[in-house]
């Protein structure tokens, strides 16, 4: 399903129409949701409720639930547009990874990268490199089909070997690419003309994540050409690089039901059962989503500090000095987000850690700081129950609550994940959603009750070659109030 106005349009229509409904105006959340309502739009206008007949009376038919080859029976509601508009309104976790809405329950996800690239082979004109989890005595300094490759370091993110590619057969220099030497590292011939694999993983350099020192200087110790030189030196070359990952929309789905009972006799105090009903739905879908995105930026935190074998504990309890306080003590726990979002910056390179999800203990040390400032966040949303939400932001890091967190006793440990929000082109976790929320609403035949079906459809999706290094989770240990 492809869109069929351009993204200004698409803005000019449904901002004004997302910000009377939900009352967001932050322009980021603005432009996609803009592109997620013209997207939910066409499909609804493609998937209108469909009557059959029977002898020459219109009826319903049986119960259906539209699909993306087949039109839903009558009991689809003709919009539910405001319903995915609350949900995505409600969902404090998008705040925490950059949009891409999906036109269809499939789609690409495009992103970018630089690598060392190197163009032709031929000597030392414009050299490549690679890295490998191959042993280094399988690779450095040796013939592997006609290429040779030199030690150059290790990669600093996942400590494969990197190696520059230094000679080339004469037989293979007139049509030789970078694709040629990586596809060289296969395979191997032993000692005895058997053709054995050697690796399990080739893959180009990143520019960003593993910076080669001396690329772009005239030798390997980074020292800058003289003029003449300069001048008579061909340009190493660096590429962009464009990959597409393939996503498919996965769902989450409940369903809720009223007798007819609590239909009549709710009336009575002004309370519609159906749309308290749907509320609930609602708030189960955003809890869902919440979580999934939590969970998932745990772990790739994790992932982050293990495979950078370091520490970034806050332990409260250790190193105190005498006249410490409780409020002094309590400031280590910024100083430890700080240091978290710039272990970020140092493991990325695409920046500082901008966002941090705390639980309701480790807020309140934060609130009680003096100096910590906390930002209104302008919005007339009621936050869900159970969901996370904003409390504030030091040092330009938004602070985010997630209730989950049991409350615990003194002296105990509480998880801490702070990370980048990016733009989608970067490494790092992005939210694909199709359908935010889809609602079905039936008669059951024997008691003819209403039953409400509510269903979200998305993706939710590791991008780029190192994701986790966005982000970080940590313990802040010891802490009492």
């Amino acid at each position: 399903m492809a869109n069929l106005i351009n993204s200004a349009e698409v803005r000019e229509t449904w901002a004004p129409i997302i910000e009377s409904a939900t009352g967001i105006n932050e322009a980021e959340k603005l432009a996609w949701m803009s592109e997620y309502c013209h997207n939910h739009k066409l499909y609804e206008d493609a998937h209108l409720m469909s009557l059959g007949t029977a002898g020459n009376i219109y009826g319903m038919g049986n119960v259906s639930l539209p699909s993306a080859t087949a039109d839903g029976s009558g009991d689809k509601a003709p919009t539910l547009l405001p319903l995915a508009m609350q949900v995505a309104a409600q969902t404090i976790g998008l705040d925490l990874v950059p949009v891409v809405p999906m036109a269809g329950p499939m789609g690409l996800l495009s992103y970018l990268d630089f690598v060392y690239e190197g163009g032709k082979l031929a000597g030392d004109v414009a050299p490549t490199y690679i890295k490998t989890d191959a042993a280094k005595a399988e690779v450095d300094g040796k013939d592997n089909s006609g290429f040779y490759f030199a030690w150059v370091g290790s990669s600093r993110i996942d400590n494969m070997d990197i190696y520059k590619v230094t000679e080339v057969a004469n037989e293979l220099v007139a049509n030789t690419s970078v694709s040629d030497a990586i596809n060289a590292l296969d395979t191997e011939v032993d000692a005895d003309d058997a053709t054995i694999a050697i690796v399990k993983s080739v893959e180009l350099v990143k520019g960003l994540e593993d910076h080669i020192k001396g690329f772009a200087a005239a030798d390997e110790d980074g020292n800058p050409f003289s003029r003449g030189v300069g001048e008579q030196t061909p340009d190493k070359v660096m590429g962009l690089s464009l990959f597409s990952k393939s996503v498919a929309a996965e769902t989450f789905q409940v369903a809720a039901a009223v007798t007819r009972e609590q239909v009549q006799d709710l009336k009575q105090f002004g309370v519609d059962a159906v749309a308290q009903v749907e509320s609930v739905l609602t708030n189960e879908l955003t809890q869902s989503i919440n979580n999934l995105i939590l969970a998932k930026l745990n772990s790739l935190g994790k992932a982050n500090v293990t495979a950078a074998n370091v520490n970034l504990d806050c332990n409260l309890g250790a190193g105190t000095l005498g006249g410490e306080t409780i409020a002094s003590n309590h400031r280590r726990i910024l100083t430890s987000i700080l240091a978290a979002a710039n272990f970020i910056a140092n493991r990325g390179r695409r920046g500082a850690g901008n966002f941090c999800v705390v639980g309701p203990k480790v807020a309140t040390a934060l609130q009680s700081v003096a100096g910590f400032v906390a930002n209104p966040m302008a919005n007339t949303l009621s936050q869900a129950a159970g969901a996370i939400y904003p409390v504030g932001s030091v040092a330009g890091v938004n602070v985010y609550t997630d209730p989950r967190q049991a409350w615990g006793a003194d002296n105990a440990d509480y998880e801490v994940v702070v990370g980048r929000k990016g733009d989608g082109n970067g490494p790092g976790l992005v939210f694909m959603p199709y359908l935010m929320a889809e609602s079905v609403q039936t008669i059951a035949e024997g008691t003819m009750a209403p039953k409400v079906a509510v269903k979200s459809r998305f993706a939710l999706v590791e991008a780029g070659f190192h994701p986790e290094t966005q982000y970080v989770t940590y313990n802040v240990k010891a802490l009492s109030l």
